[in-house]
C-alpha cells in the first residue's frame, strides 16, 4: 500500500485497504498508466458492477501482455480480483511491484497457507495447500531497511536525539554563512531541485517525496539530512573531527 500511494501520490489517490479498494480497476488503471506510461481507452469512472468488471479485464489484460503472463497462468484472474480475493490481489501486485520497480523491499520467502474447500457428493472435501507470495533468498539479497522507519516504529524515544544531532551538524555547515537552525520541522522546505540534486548524486537510501517535506513531515526531513550527514561522515572523520551521533 505505501507503494501504491508513493506512487499515486501527484494524482491524490490514497489506498487504505487492497481488499476493498482494488477490485473495480479505478486504482489498477491509474497505477498502470503510471507504470507504464500507457494510456488505456477504458472510461475513467465505472459506475455499474458491468461496467467495472469490462474495466478490470481492459486493465488486467494489458497488465498480462506487461507482465508476459496470460491469464490462465497467472495467479489472478477478473473474477478473482473483482470478487476481493485478497490473495490474487497480493500475486498480481506483487507481479506489477517486481516488474516495474524491483529495488523495493518486499520480504522474502513469504507463503500464505490457503484451505480448498470443494463440494462433492459425498459432502464438503477440504484441502491444506501453500503458495507463494515472493521468491526466496537470504537476507544478503534484501535492500538495507530505511532507517528512520526502523526509528520510528522500534525506537521513538530517540527520535528528539536524533533531531538535535542532525540539527546540530546543519547548524556547523551553515554558521559560515551566518545561518542556523532551530526548529528542523519547518526551516527546510526548498525542495524540489534539491531532492533531484541529492538522488543524481545517490544520497538518498529512500524515495522522498516534495510534498512531504513541504508538508513538515519529521521523518522525510531527517531522511535528506541523514543522507548529507553521511556524506561528510568520512571526510570529518578523516579531519580528525570527532562525529556524535545517536546508536
Amino acid at each position: 500500500m505505501e507503494w501504491i500511494n508513493a506512487e499515486l501520490l501527484p494524482e491524490h489517490i490514497v489506498v487504505r485497504s487492497l481488499e476493498t479498494d482494488i477490485f473495480d480497476g479505478l486504482i489498477l488503471h491509474h497505477l498502470f498508466q503510471k507504470l507504464t506510461g500507457v494510456k488505456l481507452d477504458v472510461e475513467e469512472i465505472a459506475l455499474t458492477a458491468a461496467s467495472q468488471r469490462r474495466k478490470l479485464a481492459m486493465v488486467l489484460e494489458a497488465a498480462g501482455q506487461s507482465l508476459q503472463v496470460e491469464e490462465p497462468q497467472a495467479q489472478w484472474s477478473v473474477e478473482s480480483i473483482f470478487n476481493k480475493d485478497l490473495l490474487a490481489t497480493l500475486h498480481l501486485l506483487v507481479a506489477l511491484a517486481k516488474r516495474f520497480q524491483p529495488d523495493l523491499s518486499l520480504p522474502t520467502n513469504v507463503k500464505v497457507e490457503v484451505i480448498i474447500m470443494e463440494s462433492t457428493k459425498s459432502g464438503l472435501k477440504s484441502e491444506m495447500a501453500v503458495e507463494q507470495l515472493t521468491e526466496c533468498g537470504t537476507d544478503k539479497d534484501q535492500p538495507l531497511k530505511d532507517v528512520f522507519d526502523e526509528l520510528f516504529k522500534l525506537a521513538p524515544e530517540k527520535v528528539n536525539a536524533v533531531k538535535e544531532a542532525i540539527v546540530n551538524f546543519v547548524n556547523k555547515k551553515l554558521d559560515r554563512l551566518g545561518l542556523s537552525v532551530q526548529n528542523l520541522d519547518t526551516q527546510l522546505h526548498n525542495v524540489t531541485l534539491a531532492l533531484e540534486l541529492l538522488k543524481d548524486e545517490d544520497l538518498l537510501n529512500h524515495p522522498v517525496s516534495p510534498e512531504d517535506i513541504v508538508n513538515k513531515d519529521t521523518k522525510s526531513t531527517l531522511r535528506v539530512l541523514y543522507g548529507l550527514f553521511r556524506k561528510h561522515k568520512l571526510k570529518e572523520s578523516t579531519d580528525g573531527e570527532p562525529l556524535e551521533f545517536p546508536n
